[in-house]
């Protein structure tokens, strides 16, 4: 093939091996959607404690045993797994040093709610870890594609401690923003730990960030190319101060090398037609059986079933960004509305308290699950008739483009990726595939919920802006598309340098 390009993939979550967010899931699906079209991908991630080696069948690869890391002044032995992704020939590596990374929690400590104090320390190794890694492979990489603060110090370390490594010279680094609101901010204390001069935390520097080190930052300031999920995402960040996060003026230095790519949907995985974990496949030929889930689904929730009574799903970490000050404030309202409300997701147990004591009020039309359950999570998709995205912002959002293939309507709050994919049917009869508010108040989520509602009503015209919504694509291969072009792009100036 020609212009046949080596992908190295980094991301410290990959579904289905570790999962706390959608990042899990783009890091499973765009390196699937690459190497179907004909590129030579690689993905790296940690290997967590909870990471089973006997379902993924993990095995041992004899030139990538202990690997000598060395941070500051330590020296860690690494050592690395190979699998495949799930009914792929995509190669995955896991890089093991458990003192690290043997934790069934990625990120945040359970035991206490906080993020592990060692972090910096356990994603600097990573990042080490990744470099010398693929040395040892023989393979060199023309894209490095990084994700999020935990890998953002790759495109630095290339730039600052691997720029005169012949290994490295082709390699071109890409760093996809999926929240600028996580950016692995750290007191200026660690730079000693990692083994980096003090000097580094002074103001102006790459990684200085209001008197403390942001990873993020130093992989904005150091990567040939910045991504974020959505075009709208990508502008917001760059132009409204509270989305910016701190980082809006890093961002403006190099927007001629951030762009906006909207993450596609595995429909291998969400697809009615050949779903395994709903009650009954269906398609927008067969809506009738939609109504078999929905009636699934209400005895799931313990409501009554109710043909005429529309079910709103929500899937979501339980959190302001996510919309859950609105829910709380108008539940009553919503209620009125003659709705039966199924949540599921956990977060902030103020959340938690206040959506438990409403599911006690009103049994019969609020259920809540505090959970994550994959199962659950297609039951509702399938069996609602609407889905609710009332997010304060939204980078893309996955779940508002997973309700449209299952015919279940999204209401939605126009930002980010929402905005991007969601086109208000009232406004736009003819193209509509949803229900759309701006303002970021109770009022406003009521009246579209109202909208909808009301739009249910209309049996006839309902059923046709299902089918409108079933027929939309935004497979992963578009998105692809897109990010060959820019590898490419980025191969071809490179080389003319």
């Amino acid at each position: 093939m020609k212009n046949r390009l080596r992908v190295l993939y980094l991301s410290t979550e990959v579904a289905p091996f570790a999962k706390t967010g959608g990042l899990a899931d783009v890091a499973s699906a765009l390196p699937k959607a690459l190497f179907e079209q004909g590129h030579d991908v690689r993905v790296m991630m940690p290997k967590y404690g909870n990471i089973s080696e006997r379902r993924y069948t993990l095995r041992e690869v004899i030139r990538l045993k202990d690997i000598p890391i060395g941070v500051g002044g330590q020296e860690h032995v690494v050592s690395a797994k190979s699998a495949f992704l799930p009914e792929t020939k995509v190669q995955v590596y896991f890089l093991d040093y458990k003192p690290f990374f043997e934790r069934s929690d990625y990120y945040v400590d359970s035991a206490t709610g906080k993020d592990f104090p060692d972090n910096a320390q356990r994603f600097f190794l990573f990042c080490k870890a990744v470099l010398e890694t693929i040395k040892l492979l023989h393979w060199e990489p023309h894209i490095i594609h990084c994700n999020d603060w935990q890998t953002a110090l790759i495109p630095w370390l290339l730039k600052n401690h691997y720029q005169d490594d012949p290994f490295f010279a082709k390699a071109i680094t890409v760093l996809s923003i999926h929240n600028l609101a996580f950016q692995g901010i750290f007191p200026q204390s660690v730079l000693p730990e990692l083994g980096l001069a003090a000097e580094l935390g002074q103001a102006g520097t790459d990684l200085e960030f209001y008197g403390k080190v942001s990873f993020l930052k130093a992989g904005i300031r150091s990567a040939d190319l910045i991504t974020t999920v959505s075009p709208t995402y990508s502008a917001e960040i760059q132009s409204d101060p509270e989305l910016g996060c701190g980082l809006q003026g890093v961002l403006l230095e190099r927007k001629e090398d951030l762009c906006g790519i909207l993450n596609g949907v595995d429909y291998g995985i969400w697809n009615p037609e050949k779903d395994a974990l709903i009650p009954v496949k269906y398609s927008a030929a067969t809506l009738k059986d939609k109504e078999k889930n929905k009636k699934a689904l209400a005895k799931e929730a313990g409501f009554p079933f109710d043909p005429t009574v529309p079910v709103v799903g929500m899937i979501s970490r339980l959190t302001s960004q996510k919309g859950f000050d609105l829910v709380a404030a108008a539940i009553d309202d919503l209620l009125k509305l003659k709705i039966q409300l199924v949540i599921l997701g956990t977060g902030d147990p103020v959340y938690h308290k206040q959506l438990e004591k409403l599911a006690k009020a009103h049994p019969k039309q609020v259920a809540l699950f505090l959970k994550f359950d994959d199962t659950l999570a297609h039951l509702i998709e399938a069996g609602s008739d609407m889905f609710l995205m009332p997010s304060l912002y939204e980078p893309c959002g996955l779940n508002q483009m997973y309700s449209l293939k299952y015919g279940t309507i999204p209401i939605v709050r126009k930002t980010g990726g929402l905005a991007d994919t969601i086109i208000d049917a009232d406004a736009d009869p003819t193209n509509g595939n949803g229900f759309v508010f701006a303002e970021y108040k109770a009022k406003a989520m009521v009246d579209a919920v109202r909208r909808a509602v009301e739009a249910f009503r209309d049996e006839k015209g309902w059923q046709k802006l299902i089918k409108r919504c079933m027929k939309q694509d935004f497979s992963w291969q578009l998105a692809a598309d897109k990010y060959i072009r820019l590898y490419l792009k980025l191969e071809t100036a490179k080389k003319k340098k």
